[in-house]
């Protein structure tokens, strides 16, 4: 009890134990503080509960609150060493040796910020991004940024099915078409993993992943490439040589996906994350923790391909016929390569980092799939049925190319899919940034205003080097094809329309406002507090202070008094 002044200038409520029990349910009003009645049962049990819970003793240690978290992370960095990033690191390493890591390391930096914010959408919101999208834009917005989504997830799964399909080629002499019927098989055979768990899934992620390493690395120190000239290439900006602005360009847009920022906020969600403040605000300090992990490693496997590459390509003896290769290398022709100059063990180690690389991107592509249309299309279906959907719909140009144009083909068809990603990244970029910057999505979770700054320089500066790099493409395309002039003029009138409505788009999505609210209140310190305010019980001055008595679902239907 207080004193007498604080009784007579605090007036709150008293919570009758007949509320609590059968009887009638009634409030009294008096001048006195708050008092619950100790023969309530319900509420001294949950007390001490709620100081149990509190006692050090009985939580869990840090490292093991962060070992929960580990797994997203690893999925979401497969978007950064699946084989069509392999492809250009190989090209940039073939063509400017160790001078474009910088790109990498940097490009590395710019996608964990990115992927924090898709992580910290998921926690805090508890939808994931393709969910916002469809609560937030019009039907006819929301359709189109689903398909687009779904061209992506295409797009993205095209050198990830080609690159598995080179690598069993390489292993086992399959020809390249049966080699992506065979991904699409075993990939659908790995996703029944999800029927023990999303943990076992991860770990069988993170396992290629360092099978992934091991045979970079191991490449590596077989090449020896020299410490001195890697650490410059990584720390000294340079441009120099003809093609190293496009190849600067390539690699900075080959690394953040748009599949992978709907992937990453709802891989999020398949852990149970207290809704209180500080749980979400340890939520994601953890994922970021773990995913920075994550693309620390990505980044040295990106090291150990353009080092690999540059060490071999130049070198001083090589070969007229290797040097031939290096100028146009590529997944399939770098094996090759590598037999011809490390022998036939490197090749086959090559091979098997590289169908590592396909046949867990593949996975992560089919599961992006998966949540880009259940939260578009709220479609409820088992599983399987959506795997076989998406898997099907992702391997149809993969498999018509490669029956048609071979290995060649499906060599030419890696180079348009990296074109469409770059086409595709602002329709996910874009709603990313204004969904982790606005309260009506994240409350107080929102990004702070530096981060604002930082995020969208960053993601309005990668939108710029896609446009740039699509552009630059097409124009030096129209340039110096064998097409008649006619031909040439019809194209130009169809294309440039169309950038000009992508710009318009992009400019749409940048500033329209947010109108749908979906951030929901967690529960913070006072959670029966805030659980009365919400039923309309709670004191008008605040007098009542319930600090220590836990939320209590059950209680959250008690009937206003009449």
């Amino acid at each position: 009890m207080g004193s007498p002044q604080q009784q007579q200038q605090k007036e709150s409520c008293e919570i009758v134990p007949s509320l609590w029990g059968g009887g009638s349910n009634r409030i009294a009003a008096t001048n006195v503080e708050i008092e619950i009645t100790p023969s309530t049962d319900i509420i001294s049990n949950d007390v001490k509960q709620f100081d149990h819970d509190k006692d050090p003793n009985h939580q869990k240690p840090g490292w093991r609150k962060f070992l929960s978290h580990v797994g997203p992370g690893f999925l979401i960095s497969l978007a950064y060493l699946d084989p069509g990033n392999l492809e250009t690191d190989l090209q940039a390493g073939a063509n400017h040796g160790y001078q474009l890591i910088w790109v990498v390391l940097i490009g590395m930096i710019f996608a964990l910020i990115i992927q924090s914010l898709a992580a910290n959408l998921g926690v805090s919101t508890g939808k994931h991004l393709s969910e916002l999208c469809k609560a937030e834009y019009p039907k006819y917005v929301k359709y189109c940024l689903w398909l687009l989504a779904e061209i992506a997830v295409i797009a993205a799964d095209i050198p990830e099915v080609i690159g598995t399909a080179f690598a069993l080629n390489i292993l086992f002499h399959i020809p390249v078409w049966t080699g992506v019927l065979i991904t699409g098989l075993s990939t659908l055979l790995l996703l029944g993993l999800q029927r023990y768990g999303v943990r076992k899934l991860e770990m069988l992620i993170a396992v290629l992943v360092f099978v992934m390493a091991a045979c970079f690395f191991g490449e590596m120190s077989y090449v020896k490439p020299p410490a001195d000239e890697v650490l410059k290439g990584m720390f000294i900006p340079k441009l120099k040589g003809q093609g190293a602005t496009g190849d600067a360009i390539a690699l900075l847009g080959a690394l953040i996906m748009p599949h992978n920022l709907f992937l990453h906020s709802a891989l999020v969600l398949s852990r149970k994350i207290p809704t209180s403040v500080r749980g979400i605000n340890d939520a994601c300090r953890y994922y970021l923790i773990e995913s920075g992990f994550a693309l620390l490693i990505a980044f040295l496997i990106n090291l150990s391909v353009v080092s690999v590459s540059g060490t071999v390509c130049k070198a001083n003896n090589i070969s007229p016929e290797n040097a031939d290769r290096c100028n146009d290398i590529n997944l399939n022709s770098a094996s090759f390569l590598l037999k011809n100059v490390l022998g036939r063990s490197s090749s086959t180690v090559y091979a098997i980092a590289l169908l590592a690389s396909g046949q867990s991107s593949t996975i992560t592509g089919t599961y992006a799939g998966q949540f880009i249309m259940e939260g578009f299309l709220d479609l409820k279906m088992k599983k399987w049925i959506r795997n076989l959907m998406t898997r099907c719909i992702a391997i149809t140009p993969s498999l018509i190319v490669s029956i048609i144009g071979g290995s060649s083909g499906a060599g030419r068809l890696i180079i348009i899919a990296s074109m469409i990603l770059s086409f595709e990244l602002p329709f996910a970029l874009i709603p990313l940034l204004k969904f982790s910057s606005s309260t009506t999505k994240m409350g107080p979770h929102k990004n702070s205003i530096y981060i604002i700054v930082i995020s969208w320089i960053l993601g309005l500066g990668i939108v710029g080097i896609n446009i740039y790099y699509l552009s630059t493409s097409f124009i030096h395309w129209l340039i110096n094809n064998n097409l008649p002039k006619v031909a040439n003029v019809f194209v130009g009138i169809l294309v440039f329309p169309i950038m000009a409505i992508y710009i318009l788009v992009v400019i749409y999505l940048t500033f329209r406002k947010d109108i749908a609210v979906t951030f929901v209140q967690p529960i913070k310190n006072d959670p029966v507090s805030q659980n009365k305010m919400e039923n309309g019980l709670s004191c008008l001055d605040g007098s009542a202070n319930l600090d220590q008595i836990p939320y209590r679902e059950d209680l959250a239907d008690i009937p206003l008094p009449e």
